[in-house]
């Protein structure tokens, strides 16, 4: 029995915990800003004077002690002292102290103004297990768009007409913003503050709602014009602000399903909230219109608890978030606020939270302190015999984890459990505002990605001088502008595009022409500034920028020749017709390379040589470990996450695998990282390379991790998605060739016994012979792709033959069995009863040739796509076959 105790309280002190409601932390420079004893309290201003007398200040005052290491009787000035001490030594040491066993943050970054003086969401990521994800508050949105709106306005343009116009603006650009952001991964949910606008009694009804905003909005656009001031004030204009995203959240949901939730601001606020108002049973009417919209009640609805509690009882779609009374509140009173938790609703409907904010403290204070008074609860209720352990354990993991995992449909991967999906992180790739939609969309585009704000947003605090303007041609190289920070911001903010010549589409990597060059006509890079990342340190041009690009045509539609564009139709079918979606963690192997100018023949040496898989000899050590330490590092300061690195077979070879991510952010992410580990070892007088086979017996890949997710409630794919999907790639795997191994070189790597993906089309589970190998459930490698790949164009092709196999239906006799065995090592007999019956290409012709008649699969991909691209690799072939073989290795390694 004491075991069974025990292990109650290590899940209680220990399990990780999803933070549902949190927010940024200060910048060191803003640390003073604002009043550290604010971590206790609501109080402001000469309030404050009186916090030190509080309970809740004298608990969190000796806990902070062993935080920091004091001695036990150390006074308040003490406890501050020490803090500075760490934060002028070791201040990330003190966060990831302050953050340990916090497995994501669900982050609401809509601060307002004083959001410039924090880290943007996605820098929290280096401190907690998994990605962390945005919480949308809607009206610092609306007050953004607003803003956006009336830049260049004056008072004389007031008039009837021009604040009709507004209006029209406004609604517009918010609709967009919202729904933008409900289809955007890196969005958990939104946020409203109208408890502290105008109150939680909002109008329900949508129409009336309607009514009454016109003369109340002409009123605040008036008020923004003359005074500056952008905040929402009058009620209608917050109802309106409230009940527009519930009709967008409710109207976008799947028949049958919830969309994402929105949350609510309830109870205990500082001291400009109407405390009456600030009840949740004003959101009674609400709740009861919009039923497929999950309302979180934040804050414990302290001191509304109860009334809360009940709401969550009678409503299926009603969740109380636990949070912000620890460390606010007394020990007693926190104790009761669990209970009253309890006395009503379910444990599967509480969720927990912190409500970290600006201070690192504030999140420790809250788990440490939570997890006290959930100890005492528990206990005493098994005591009473109101609950048993076991039940005990399943409510702390069900309040700390599963809940949020379940209701903001994260697919984190629960601790202590197998899981049939990849834990789904999906990254951000810019700081706070990246989801919203433009005041004023480009012109030809229904969902525009040209957005002053996030711009403006990205670049305050960073001085940035340069960005650079990037796309991926076919050939698989990078293609660039730079423009000085004035003139893409112009760029941006009038929608404008750059143009380049149609031909440009149809050349090869020193700009050789092919048969695909168009002579007429202009392609307009539009940058997607969902994809902004600032540059390394050492970058030529830093402070500098980069952002990938779609391709559009003179029109500004998506223009058929983009494979970033065709990547996202396809994905929007798989979502759409078949409710799943991917993720992708990719695994970038690279050889660093010594320069050997003296031996023409052999003009690269490899930086280690006492190498072996997983190694680290003292040559490793010495000469590769540094770098390797380096490049991890300069990656971690741009927002990439390298889930590890380590040594692969081949000499100076190492693999640094990436976390999973939506497929369009894990490829834009892919090749920011390759160009990172490039410039980081070109510092250094190194070459890393991608080429395949940079010598004799190595064979360099590019793997790709691919998930497959329910978009809805289901907890795992069904079995049917699963087998059409791999059956499909399976039965067009010779013409996905074409994509994923495109060089000759590449063909190196189609070998048997080299633990390569073999030379047999087939699968198995953890089967490292196979070319699609079976890791668990819903999870699969891809093994047969390499670096020299437009990666948008191999996903592509994998995507499109798995549509074909799920729209074909095919199911296991077309997918073929499980292979247990090395394939090579089979008999016929026994390959033709596992269903292996053809092999991989042997060439990249070969492969080509696949491509070029498997009309099944161009067709299922953008118009011509296919046949541009086997004729540009075979123009590119023979202008390679003219080289020597050692002239034909330099120029693809100085090019992958």
């Amino acid at each position: 029995m004491e075991e069974d105790f025990e292990e109650l309280r290590t899940v209680i002190r220990t399990f990780p915990v999803i933070d549902n409601h949190a927010h940024n932390l200060l910048v060191p420079a803003e640390l003073e800003s604002e009043p550290f004893e604010s971590i206790t309290t609501e109080a402001r201003g000469w309030a404050l004077e009186d916090t030190h007398t509080s309970l809740s200040h004298i608990r969190a005052a000796k806990q902070l002690r062993e935080l920091y290491g004091c001695d036990r009787d150390a006074d308040w000035a003490s406890v501050l002292k020490k803090r500075a001490e760490w934060l002028q030594q070791r201040p990330e040491e003190l966060i990831r102290k302050c953050l340990e066993g916090t497995y994501s943050i669900l982050m609401d970054d809509g601060l307002g103004g004083i959001a410039t003086k924090c880290h943007p969401y996605e820098w929290h990521d280096k401190f907690t297990t998994n990605h962390c994800k945005r919480i949308v508050r809607i009206e610092t949105l609306a007050e953004d768009i607003m803003e956006s709106a009336l830049k260049e306005a004056t008072e004389e343009m007031i008039s009837e007409k021009f604040l009709a116009g507004i209006w029209v603006i406004f609604t517009k650009a918010f609709e967009e913003a919202i729904q933008d952001a409900i289809h955007d991964p890196t969005v958990a949910g939104f946020k409203s503050v109208v408890c502290y606008r105008t109150g939680l009694d909002v109008q329900h009804d949508y129409e009336e709602c309607l009514m009454r905003v016109g003369k109340s909005f002409e009123r605040y656009a008036s008020k923004c014009i003359m005074k500056g001031e952008y905040r929402i004030k009058s009620k209608s204009v917050n109802d309106f602000v409230v009940v527009k995203t519930l009709e967008l959240l409710s109207t976008t949901a799947h028949p049958g399903e919830t969309s994402k939730p929105l949350q609510f601001h309830t109870g205990l606020g500082d001291n400009d909230i109407d405390l009456d108002r600030a009840n949740p049973a004003y959101l009674q009417p609400l709740i009861e219109v919009y039923t497929n919209v999950p309302f979180v009640i934040l804050h414990s609805a302290y001191p509304y608890t109860r009334e809360a509690g009940y709401l969550a009882t009678v409503f299926k779609h009603v969740y109380l978030d636990v949070g912000e009374v620890f460390p606010m509140v007394s020990r007693d009173g926190q104790t009761s606020i669990v209970r009253q938790s309890l006395e009503l609703a379910p444990y599967s409907k509480l969720l927990w939270s912190t409500d970290g904010h600006f201070f690192p403290e504030t999140y420790w204070l809250a788990n440490k302190q939570f997890r006290e008074i959930l100890e005492s609860v528990l206990l005493e209720y098994i005591h009473n015999d109101d609950l048993s352990i076991t039940q005990a354990i399943e409510l702390t993991k069900a309040i700390l984890f599963e809940n949020s995992n379940r209701l903001y449909r994260l697919n984190f991967f629960p601790p202590g459990r197998r899981s049939s999906a990849v834990s789904l992180p999906s990254r951000p790739l810019m700081s706070a505002l990246s989801a919203q939609a433009p005041p004023f969309p480009a012109p030809g585009t229904s969902k525009s990605l040209y957005d002053p704000t996030v711009l403006s947003a990205f670049v305050r605090g960073r001085g940035t001088k340069f960005v650079y303007v990037q796309w991926y041609d076919y050939m698989g190289t990078m293609r660039t502008r730079i423009f000085p920070i004035a003139e893409f911001s112009r760029i941006i903010r009038n929608g404008s595009r750059i143009g380049m010549s149609r031909g440009n589409a149809g050349t090869l990597q020193n700009d050789h022409t092919t048969p695909a060059v168009s002579t007429t006509g202009a392609i307009n890079v539009e940058p997607d500034l969902r994809s902004l990342r600032p540059t390394i340190a050492n970058d030529p041009l830093a402070p500098s920028a980069t952002v990938m690009a779609y391709w559009r045509d003179e029109e500004g539609r998506p223009a058929v020749e983009d494979p970033r564009n065709g990547l996202e139709l396809l994905l929007e079918r798989l979502k759409d017709e078949y409710k799943t979606r991917l993720l992708i963690g990719f695994e970038v192997e690279v050889t660093f390379l010594r320069r050997n100018p003296e031996n023409l023949q052999s003009p690269y040496l490899p930086l280690t040589t006492n190498h072996a898989w997983g190694t680290l000899t003292p040559d490793q050590y010495t000469n590769a470990l540094p770098l390797l330490a380096e490049i991890t590092e300069a990656l971690s300061s741009v927002g990439i996450t390298i889930q590890q690195f380590h040594s692969e077979s081949g000499l100076g070879q190492y693999e640094f695998a990436l976390p999973p991510l939506d497929p369009l952010v894990a490829i834009d992410t892919l090749m920011q990282t390759r160009q990172i580990i490039a410039r980081v070892a070109e510092s250094k007088g190194l070459r890393a390379t991608l080429h395949p086979s940079p010598f004799s017996g190595i064979g360099t890949a590019a793997h790709a991790h691919i998930s497959l997710n329910p978009i809805g409630p289901l907890p795992a794919i069904p079995e049917k998605i699963e087998t059409g999907f791999w059956a499909g790639v399976l039965n067009h795997l010779e013409a996905i060739c074409g994509f994923t191994l495109p060089e000759l070189e590449s063909y190196k790597r189609v070998v048997d016994d080299g633990w390569t993906g073999g030379t047999w089309i087939c699968w198995g589970t953890q089967n490292r012979e196979t070319p699609l190998r079976k890791i668990t459930n819903g999870r699969w490698e891809v093994r047969c792709i390499d670096g020299c790949a437009n990666m948008y164009l191999a996903i592509s092709a994998i995507i499109g033959a798995g549509l074909i196999g799920l729209k074909k239906g095919f199911g296991h006799a077309f997918l073929g069995r499980d292979c247990e065995y090395n394939p090579a090592r089979m008999t016929e007999d026994q390959r033709r009863e596992y269903g292996i019956e053809r092999r991989m290409p042997a060439s990249l012709e070969a492969a080509l040739f696949a491509l070029e008649n498997d009309q099944e699969l161009s067709n299922v991909l953008a118009q011509n796509v296919a046949e541009n691209y086997v004729s540009m690799k075979r123009e590119e072939q023979r202008m390679l076959s003219g080289m020597s073989e050692a002239g034909r290795r330099i120029w693809l390694i100085e090019r992958y």
